[in-house]
């Protein structure tokens, strides 16, 4: 699962002309680490939406990986 919101986190931040990122962990913070601005985050809802049928913001703004991955693991 990791691996694949590493992919698509890849995928925004290669549309802004960014390097692609490594790797990520659970604390990173999706603005102050990874750089995220609100269009990012806004494809970000929309990729995630599509590839699994679940919007990651439905319950409240999420700040971190983490956050993410226990979205995506509760479905």
């Amino acid at each position: 699962m990791k691996a694949t919101i590493l992919e698509v986190f890849n995928t925004i931040i290669e549309n802004r002309g960014n390097k692609k990122l490594e790797s990520i962990s659970p604390e990173m913070h999706l603005k102050y680490d990874i750089g995220f601005d609100s269009l990012d985050l806004a494809e970000l809802t929309v990729r995630i939406e599509a590839d699994y049928d679940i919007d990651i913001f439905e319950d409240g703004i999420v700040n971190t990986v983490g956050e993410i991955l226990k979205k995506l693991e509760k479905k």
